[in-house]
């Protein structure tokens, strides 16, 4: 039987295992030579089945109408609406597994209709990546073919070799590999010369299987194991040993596979019969692509580490994997070039134009795959399918263009074109509300995008065809009202820099103001190619010929570009002039940007570097550029720290006086803190808290003088951070302000009185001192000291024992926790250790509650 074409699936190249005529003729002995009807028996009113079959003809982008569809023409039970529906189904859906069993299935019911159904086999085989069509198939062959006779066997096993070479590197496949082996296994051998044979022929089929990443290979791999073992235990060793390093990789790279494939694969709910759908480009449908491009590109990386001696065995299975990615995405464009990309890489040169069309047919909007198209059908010097291809993107791009201008009318869809400032200066204060950049509607920006289309046509046809193509297809697309400025500009660039003629490129130009005069963008790139030519007087004309025609709020891009040339072109007189009427157009501008515009050349702001301090901003290195800012929230210059440094202002504290727990409290309701909100101490709880803060504010005292001290020692390890402005004198300051509380009160009593009365959340203010401290400190990357892992530490910290108690009060309670003393007043006591300042750390094991003395546990 002859093949008939697929002019939408791949085709298969270097095939060698095809015997499909051969097995089907042998199958085919009841001599059946019934034909296919495809025309169905339209007499009588149109029904549902005529209705629907007509609405999806015209818009195939429906599943459920396709299922519906389906589902008349099986309840039917007649077999041309069958194969009516069928056949539309896949001419829109191609490879569709469940439709191509559930297709052929309505032809195994009886014997004089297996003809029908081995043209369906020979029709879909071959260009078929899904495992369960090729499942079906020999299920079929095994049906047909039950005699014990050797050619009857023999056709059995050719069929699985056919398959086994088109899907055996599917990870699916593990049931036709199991089969496969089965069978070989039940076959007769009379003779020693034949068992020999056959257990060879075992080997070979375990061996290509154990080291394939399917779904079955550990119980593969096993069996592979008692085989070798059973027939000789030496030679089993060495077999399994060879085999062992391509099967564990095998074992690895099965893991990776399922992963990458079970979001790609969800399970089917409801109808069998999956369809791809539209792509709606939300977040779930770009997950999914982005998961199907990683595994795509996961594949092509070789996980198997097949060797290039068997090239063709990767191919083979990259093959099969873009197959069956093209399917499942049948609408994503992209997923389609990567499978072409991919195809031409490896030189299979007339399958990627293959794919490539396909994609284009399944797309007909999309730009990537026609223009790809067009390029490679270029290469091979078929310019009227280069034509066609063109033809038809244009055609249904302004089909999709006039329907939105039906449901959203542009007059009321659009928005409003606002001129974007070409001004690269930013160092100098504009009105901001005059600078918006241009806000599209969609379907300006549809509309943008379809002008692309005719421009590639138009390079094209200069390319290859010459200056009348070229003038041709422009004078097609004038007359298309649907074309934007775009491609008057590119026509006229066309004929100026392809063939030299400044007069018809100026020609094109005016035709094209005629045609957009409210365009801006369009005049400034009339205006700039007169100034590319050396034409000023007519750039000067046409600028006082349209200057008047705009308001000043979209005029600012016309005005900007004819500065730039009159400063850089111009004489100091009328340059003058044109600042004076743009100072008229923009009143409010101050004159220092105007000036400063004038003194630029490449984007270089002198005046802006040097007088407006742009270039010490950007490489200053204190804390305004630390922080983000360069003044606090006061208003106040932080200025770095040196020897003239003025004595720094007190800082007002907002806190001082408030109880801690109504800071939490703050921060729990209104703060956005993760503490938990705390009830009102008790009048106990503040005078222990009032304690505390005495004892910790002449412990950090302390500590900060010798601080001091250690730093006036000199430790080398504090070289990059020099000591605060004023050494300790804001310190002192504080402590004599607030009588060396500390608290910035006349009295700790008062102050904890008013802690009690309601009072709103203090501002968030940082010291300036603080400020100065963090922009002073070296950056992370010059820490060079251990690095502890918080990770480990809180595990550490939960899994401690620490003891409760050392000792049982009265009735069983724990004793009462004994407090630190607070230190004496002054100077801290630390002074007794070498070189002043802190005391060493101390590195000893923690001996638990008490220090030492043999009690607690030893960590």
């Amino acid at each position: 039987m002859d093949e008939p074409a697929q002019n939408e699936d791949i085709a298969l190249d270097g095939d060698q295992t095809q015997p499909t005529a051969e097995i089907i003729a042998a199958m085919n002995q009841n001599g059946s030579t019934n034909t296919i009807k495809t025309e169905p028996d339209t007499d009588g009113p149109t029904s549902e089945f005529d209705a629907l079959f007509a609405r999806l003809s015209e818009n195939p982008q429906d599943p459920e109408g396709w299922r519906r569809l389906i589902d008349l023409a099986t309840g039917s039970g007649e077999i041309p609406k069958i194969q009516q529906a069928f056949d539309e189904l896949l001419k829109h859906y191609p490879n569709t597994s469940s439709a191509q069993i559930a297709y052929i299935s309505h032809f195994l019911n009886d014997e004089s209709t297996f003809a029908e159904a081995e043209q369906l086999f020979i029709k879909f085989l071959r260009s078929s990546p899904n495992v369960d069509l090729w499942k079906f198939y020999l299920t079929y062959v095994r049906r047909r073919n039950t005699g014990p006779s050797a050619s009857t066997r023999e056709i059995v096993r050719k069929s699985y070799e056919f398959a086994l070479n088109h899907v055996g590197q599917d990870k699916d496949s593990g049931e036709i590999w199991n089969d496969y082996i089965q069978f070989l296994k039940a076959g007769d051998a009379s003779s020693t010369w034949e068992e020999q044979q056959k257990m060879d022929t075992l080997r070979k089929a375990y061996h290509r299987a154990v080291q394939i990443p399917l779904d079955n290979l550990e119980k593969l791999w096993s069996e592979l194991e008692t085989f070798e073992t059973n027939l000789n235990k030496i030679t089993a060793k060495k077999f399994m040993s060879d085999l062992s390093p391509a099967h564990t990789q095998a074992r690895a790279v099965l893991r990776q596979l399922t992963t990458h494939l079970n979001p790609l694969y969800p399970p089917q709910q409801g109808n069998d019969l999956y369809l791809p759908t539209q792509p709606a480009f939300d977040n779930a449908d770009r997950i999914l692509t982005g998961k199907w491009k990683a595994y795509l590109k996961w594949e092509e990386s070789n996980p198997l580490e097949i060797e290039e001696k068997d090239k063709a065995t990767l191919v083979t299975r990259l093959q099969g994997v873009y197959r069956k990615a093209v399917i499942r995405m049948r609408f994503h464009s992209e997923i389609w070039y990567m499978a072409y990309a991919w195809t031409s890489s490896v030189g299979k040169q007339d399958e990627a134009i293959a794919i490539l069309k396909a994609g284009f047919e399944a797309n007909p909007s999309s730009y990537l795959l026609a223009f790809a198209y067009a390029e490679a059908m270029e290469l091979k010097k078929e310019y009227p399918e280069v034509h066609s291809t063109f033809n038809k993107i244009i055609a249904v791009r302004a089909k999709h263009l006039e329907e939105l201008a039906k449901t959203n009318p542009p007059e009321e869809n659009g928005a409003k074109e606002e001129p974007a400032s070409q001004s690269t200066n930013s160092s100098f204060g504009s009105q901001a509300a005059e600078e918006k950049p241009t806000k599209l509607s969609e379907y300006q920006e549809w509309r943008r995008d379809y002008g692309i289309a005719y421009i590639m046509y138009m390079r094209f046809a200069r390319r290859c065809e010459g200056l009348p193509a070229l003038r041709k297809i422009f004078l097609r697309a004038r007359k298309d009202k649907l074309v934007p400025w775009e491609v008057y500009e590119a026509t006229a660039l066309m004929e100026y820099h392809g063939f030299g003629d400044k007069q018809v490129a100026t020609r094109i130009f005016e035709r094209g103001l005629d045609t957009f005069p409210a365009e801006t963008d369009f005049v400034c790139r009339y205006l700039g190619f007169l100034i590319s030519v050396n034409d000023g007087n007519n750039a000067r004309a046409l600028f006082e010929r349209v200057i008047q025609t705009f308001p000043s709020e979209k005029a600012r891009p016309l005005w900007e570009r004819w500065a730039r040339y009159e400063n850089q072109h111009g004489d100091l007189e009328a340059i003058l002039k044109l600042e004076k009427r743009i100072a008229e157009a923009y009143p409010k501008e101050p004159p220092m940007k105007r000036f400063a515009q004038r003194h630029m050349h490449l984007n270089i702001d002198a005046i802006a570097d040097c007088d407006l301090g742009m270039i010490a901003r950007r490489h200053s290195t204190n804390v305004g550029t630390v922080l983000g800012r360069n003044e606090n929230e006061t208003g106040q210059s932080i200025a770095p720290a040196g020897a003239n440094a003025p004595k720094r202002p007190a800082s007002p504290d907002h806190n001082r006086g408030v109880k801690r727990e109504d800071t939490r409290n703050f921060e729990a309701g209104g703060g956005g803190g993760y503490k938990r909100q705390r009830g009102n101490a008790s009048p106990a709880r503040v005078d222990r808290d009032v304690h505390m803060r005495d004892r910790d504010r002449d412990h950090d005292r302390g500590r900060d003088a010798g601080r001091d001290r250690w730093t006036e020692g000199g430790n080398k390890n504090r070289r990059f951070s020099p000591p605060p402005p004023s050494g300790g004198a804001w310190e002192r300051e504080r402590d004599d302000r607030d009588g060396g509380r500390g608290y910035g009160g006349p009295s700790r009593d008062i102050k904890r009185e008013e802690s009690f009365a309601p009072r709103g959340p203090p501002p968030v203010q940082i010291p300036p001192v603080v400020s100065w401290f963090v922009g002073e400190l070296p950056p992370a990357a010059t820490f060079d000291g251990p690095v502890f892992k918080t990770d480990d530490l809180m595990k550490c910290f939960k899994q401690a024992i620490i003891p409760s108690s050392v000792g049982a009060g009265p009735n069983g309670a724990p004793p009462p926790r004994a407090r630190t003393p607070p230190p004496p007043p002054g100077p801290t006591n630390y002074s007794q250790h070498r070189g002043g300042g802190r005391p060493p750390p101390d590195y000893g094991p923690y001996t638990g509650p008490g220090g030492g003395g043999g009690r607690g546990r030893r960590y």
